[in-house]
């Protein structure tokens, strides 16, 4: 959300590029990514649906899962973004789904509360950090490339907003 980046000032991929291109439909969050107005916020909405159906995975499963998809994350937004000759073009939000996955992790752990609630929480949070972008995950946007660097920021912000719901979730107990 940072607005003087200069891929923010990039013009949009053409949405019949992103829906027929796999690594792009991918990347775009299945065309989340296209929405004309916080692209990164209509993307987490879109992890939503895919984290309720991992959720429901024992939790060695569950974290291998989030393994594979942070992996494939690096590799489809690396590969979006060379195609699209965008370092971390707004649209790619499959960074946004990874993160939410990771800071929706401790409602798997117990969370003593509806889990409508949960997800809210770790919507909310996650979103706060990752527009706000405390340190370092700032500083890491800026200075960390490729697929990992689109990556890295949005999974630091999935921690931190992991460890505030971690939190809530032991005051509640």
């Amino acid at each position: 959300m940072d607005l003087g980046r200069p891929q923010d000032k990039a013009p949009k991929p053409p949405a019949r590029l992103v829906l027929t291109t796999p690594e792009h439909f991918i990347a775009f969050g299945f065309g989340a990514g296209l929405s004309p107005l916080a692209p990164g916020t209509v993307g987490t909405l879109a992890a939503i649906p895919l984290w309720l159906l991992l959720c429901w995975l024992p939790l060695p499963i569950y974290a291998a899962a989030l393994g594979a998809l942070i992996l494939f994350g690096v590799w489809v937004c690396g590969e979006s973004a060379r195609l699209l000759g965008i370092p971390d073009c707004p649209g790619i939000v499959f960074d946004e789904i990874a993160g939410f996955c990771l800071a929706a992790t401790p409602l798997l752990l117990g969370f003593d509360a509806p889990l409508w609630l949960g997800v809210l929480l770790a919507f909310v949070l996650f979103r706060v950090f990752d527009i706000l972008k405390p340190w370092p995950i700032r500083w890491l946007d800026s200075q960390v490339h490729g697929g990992f660097g689109i990556m890295l920021d949005d999974l630091v912000a999935g921690v931190y907003a992991a460890a505030v719901l971690f939190g809530i979730s032991a005051w509640m107990i």
